[in-house]
Formats: structure tokens, C-alpha cells, sequence
């Protein structure tokens, strides 16, 4: 038997992982191994502040994080048909839905609200990966819709912060038609003049890179976030061969084109609020047509006003 086994319940506790809603005093960070103070992870807006690894940030924190004094009105979504498949693996689609909306407190994987960046009005998307992974279906492809529409009706850029594991199984075929949806819904805000921005965050894959997490007029990406249709594992598997050190990384997709920036956590919301500026200043102000040198130059001279002549007198007047 292991010492481990030995160790009291209460010392355990104060180890819990982060993932079973306990209040730890600590946790280990994934990158570099060291145990962080909670209240300190919390303070970094959970950024490890020894390796800078980015961990999962909630919505809520997320949230408050993007809009000013963390003030922002949530927008209501429609709810979809529930379970049309009628579908079932090792519990029914019905039940995980109870259980992940019971565990985060929300009715999907995918959150709108309106607030303002440095006092600029935007609308923001943002996707919980503890429900069901993020996973796209009927829910998500109503939020996007619903987003779009409010921004175009605030004449508001839309935000969208992405994480998801891709399409959600347990919706077949129904889930793959939010593709399309979505990209229907990211048009919308693109005909209206407005600004799209993508936020790519660990992990996003699947269906939803091949949709509107990367039809982005601007993409940018947290640091260490992976990226990808399919994971490595998978494509080591397919191709036989040992993939590159970072794969699908955020830095690595960076230096192939792929991604835009590479923007820390801390600096998230600046960058934002300049690139919503710059895009809304250079498409509220359209430019002036240039004028042709050769037509500029043909142009006539104004001619200088002809002086009327002055009534003779009649000589028997004189």
C-alpha cells in the first residue's frame, strides 16, 4: 500500500484538482509543475505567474474581464428543440444535458452579453469548455444568430471567445449544420460594416475552427492555446510521423500565417479596445475617391468675369 493512502482527508482536501468545484488553497500548474496560491491564480486572472501558462478562465471572470468596471447586460437566447435524435451512448443525451447544466449553471456551452470596451459598445461570445467541451449544436448556432443581430442592431463589433472540442455528437447531423449557421450569422455582422474578431482560446478544434472561430477579419489567439481541426495524436496516427515541437500551438500557427496576434491575458482587453477603434474608424469613414492626374490637369481655367458696358448717352440727352 502506498504512504499516499495514509495521508488524513483533511490534507487531501486542500489538494483537490480545480475541476470538482472545491475551494483548494492550491493548484498545480500544468506548465512548470509549481503549486500556486489560489488567491494568487485568481489575482493573475488565472496566468501562472512563474511560466505564464494560461489555464481555463471562467465566463464570468471572463466576462468581467473584457467590459469596463466588469458591468455588461447578458443577452437572452432562444432555446432549441431539446434532444430531437432521441439519442443515447452510456446515459441519455437528456440527462448529460441536466448534469452539465446543473454543474455550470448554464442552459449551454455558449454565453452572449453587451457591454462596452474603453466605452466603445461591443457584443461578446463566450464559450464554457466544462459544458460538454464547448461542443457546437443547436444552442450555440441560436447564440451566434441572436449575437449577430444584436450587434447589428447596436451597430456593435462582435467578439467571440472560442473553446470547444468541436461538434456536438449527441446532435448527429444537426450539429454540422450549425456550421453553415454560424457562418450565415458571422456574415450578417460583416454586410452591416462592423467588425469580427476571434479570440481563440485553449483548446478550439474540430467543427468549430472549420466555422467561425477562423473567419475572424482579425484572429488572435492566448498564448500555448492549441488549435487545430484535428489533434496530434491524430494526425501522428494518420501520417506516421513525428510531428514538429509546438504543433498546432498558438505560436506556432502565428509564424505560419494562421493567426494574427498572440495576445497575453493581461493584455487581451487593450488590444481589443484598438482594434475595435482602428476597424470602426476606417469603415464609418469611407474613403474619398481619388481623382484622375490626367483629368485634374485637362481642367479649365476659370474664366474672369466679363465687365458689362456702360450705356452710351444719347448726344441730345448730352
Amino acid at each position: 500500500m502506498s504512504w499516499l493512502s495514509n495521508i488524513p482527508p483533511g490534507i487531501k482536501n486542500i489538494f483537490k484538482p480545480k475541476d470538482d468545484n472545491s475551494d483548494a488553497l492550491w493548484t498545480k500548474c500544468p506548465g512548470c509543475g509549481e503549486m500556486i496560491f489560489q488567491r494568487d491564480l485568481e489575482a493573475a486572472h488565472q496566468v501562472c505567474p512563474s511560466c505564464e501558462h494560461h489555464l481555463a478562465l471562467g465566463v464570468e471572470e471572463r466576462l468581467a474581464l473584457l467590459f469596463d468596471n466588469g458591468a455588461y447586460e447578458e443577452i437572452d437566447l432562444p432555446e432549441p428543440a431539446t434532444d430531437p435524435l432521441k439519442f443515447r451512448d452510456e446515459k441519455k443525451y437528456v440527462d448529460r444535458l441536466k448534469e452539465n447544466r446543473r454543474k455550470t449553471g448554464q442552459q449551454d456551452a455558449m454565453r452572449a452579453a453587451h457591454g462596452s470596451i474603453d466605452g466603445v459598445g461591443v457584443v461578446a461570445l463566450v464559450q464554457n469548455f466544462k459544458f460538454m467541451g464547448g461542443s457546437m449544436g443547436m444552442a450555440l448556432g441560436e447564440a451566434m444568430l441572436k449575437a449577430a443581430e444584436t450587434a447589428v442592431e447596436k451597430r456593435a463589433p462582435l467578439i467571440v471567445f472560442a473553446a470547444s472540442g468541436g461538434a456536438r455528437m449527441q446532435e448527429g447531423i444537426l450539429s454540422l449544420m450549425q456550421m453553415p449557421r454560424t457562418t450565415i450569422a458571422v456574415q450578417m455582422v460583416k454586410e452591416a460594416g462592423l467588425p469580427y474578431i476571434v479570440v481563440l482560446t485553449n483548446p478550439t478544434t474540430g467543427g468549430v475552427t472549420a466555422s467561425y472561430a477562423m473567419l475572424g477579419d482579425i484572429n488572435l489567439a492566448e498564448p500555448g492555446a492549441l488549435i487545430g481541426f484535428a489533434g496530434p495524436r491524430v494526425i501522428e496516427q494518420t501520417i506516421r510521423e513525428k510531428l514538429p515541437d509546438g504543433f498546432q500551438r498558438a505560436e506556432f500557427l502565428l509564424e505560419k500565417g494562421m493567426v494574427d496576434m498572440v495576445v497575453s491575458r493581461a493584455d487581451m482587453k487593450p488590444t481589443l479596445s484598438k482594434l475595435v477603434r482602428v476597424l470602426l474608424k476606417e469603415r464609418r469613414q469611407p474613403a474619398k475617391p481619388a481623382q484622375d492626374p490626367a483629368k485634374v490637369a485637362k481642367l479649365e481655367k476659370p474664366k474672369a468675369p466679363t465687365l458689362k458696358e456702360e450705356p452710351k448717352l444719347d448726344k441730345a440727352a448730352e
